[in-house]
């Protein structure tokens, strides 16, 4: 690839640590395509594979500039993109033949797709029995739901994260972008580590199942736990807890808002005696957080009102000096100057061939001996098709042999 790198720690000469591996992102629409992009951050060769007149449709979705979709830009970023009709026989040849050069195949067709083309994990496995086959759907290869067509909005609701968010006297919240898809990439990224790891101890791969409802009802915390149990539904409570109080969105002076939290005991005491109400510390009921949170009215009004008498950046500086949990209510306008957040350059600057500068989300965490780094944002669709094909085996005359077929 010729697409300079960028975003590398100054001074790394060290290898990304997932050099080497050979990823396939055969998915669309968000999780499948999200994991494969965090494995490329940290060096995987990750082979986005299109059809030829329908390619991902997170290209198009969100705003675009000058008719390129801004989204791809993240989701796309260190993949080479080619295209390929795998429903065609030339097409299923030449996935099995880019498959015994790959580590990791990640899909989420509905289940029986890839093998109502001959390419299930018989046919996979038989070419490279070292893959790791990623199958990412709404509902997982089984069970009553499988078939049905499923989004991470679906997620949301079934998990009973819906259910849980909003205000008491509002109807359920979902919210307003993919937090399930993006809950499940993160999942299978770890699940594909997981399945490397294995391989290393059996020499062979094998499948990873992912239902994007399962993720976020993990981390939705111990909802179940507490119905078998208890028979507790928790109920919504809006920016409230039943855990801890005052714990809440605030208005200051200048209009602004910030949020406060007092999970610990000592930090409650703390934002007490900040807004001149240390009497409070002395009730019987502040000593646990499930007690002080029966008492959210009492708290809500003593934290509410101190606040309200004060401007944002005297709230912040208080706060910050008695040690106590606050952050501003911030919007992506405030993320993008947030000290904070630049000096851990959290939103970078890519070079991009297409839009120029273009700033994004860095990748996910830091290395201190193996970072990853962001080598190109999102590539056009189809741009790498004859590369790879190429270097395959393919003679120019054969891709011009499967143009001419639909096939790339």
């Amino acid at each position: 690839m010729t697409q300079p790198a960028v975003n590398a720690v100054p001074g790394s000469v060290t290898a990304a640590p997932l050099t080497g591996l050979r990823v396939l992102d055969l998915a669309t629409l968000f999780a499948g395509p999200l994991a494969a992009t965090m494995l490329g951050d940290f060096g995987a060769e990750v082979v986005k594979v299109e059809h030829p007149s329908r390619p991902d449709p997170s290209r198009g979705h969100g705003p675009s500039k000058d008719g390129i979709g801004l989204w791809w830009k993240i989701l796309g970023r260190n993949k080479r993109t080619i295209t390929l009709d795998l429903s065609k026989p030339a097409g299923r040849t030449t996935l099995l033949r880019l498959v015994s050069t790959a580590d990791v195949v990640i899909e989420n067709f509905r289940p029986g797709t890839l093998e109502k083309w001959d390419l299930g994990w018989d046919e996979l496995s038989a070419v490279n029995p070292r893959l790791v086959l990623t199958r990412v759907t709404g509902f997982g290869q089984f069970g009553p739901y499988a078939r049905r067509p499923g989004f991470g909005t679906l997620a949301e609701a079934m998990s009973g994260f819906a259910a849980m968010t909003g205000e008491p006297d509002a109807p359920p919240t979902l919210p307003p972008f993919g937090l399930a898809d993006s809950i499940a990439a993160l999942a299978t990224s770890y699940a594909v580590m997981t399945a490397l790891a294995a391989r290393e101890r059996t020499g062979e791969g094998q499948v990873v199942d992912m239902a994007i409802i399962e993720p976020i009802l993990t981390v939705l915390g111990p909802q179940p736990t507490w119905y078998d149990q208890l028979g507790h539904v928790q109920p919504r409570t809006g920016n409230r807890s039943q855990n801890n109080a005052p714990r809440n969105t605030y208005r200051t002076a200048d209009g602004t808002w910030v949020a406060v939290s007092t999970s610990a005991q000592s930090v409650a005491e703390r934002v007490m005696r900040l807004v001149g109400r240390p009497e409070l510390i002395d009730e019987p009921w502040f000593a646990s957080g499930a007690d002080r949170a029966r008492h959210a009215d009492v708290l809500d009004a003593a934290v509410g009102d101190w606040i309200a008498r004060h401007g944002r950046a005297d709230v912040l500086a208080a706060f910050e000096k008695a040690e106590a949990a606050v952050a501003p209510i911030q919007d992506v306008r405030d993320v993008m100057t947030d000290p904070q957040y630049q000096a851990l350059d959290t939103v970078t600057t890519v070079d991009d061939p297409e839009l120029g500068p273009l700033r994004m989300q860095n990748v996910l965490f830091r290395l201190s001996a193996t970072p990853g780094a962001i080598r190109w944002a999102g590539r056009p669709h189809g741009a790498d098709t004859e590369e790879v094909l190429t270097e395959l085996g393919l003679t120019p005359a054969d891709v011009k042999e499967l143009r001419e077929e639909g096939v790339v």
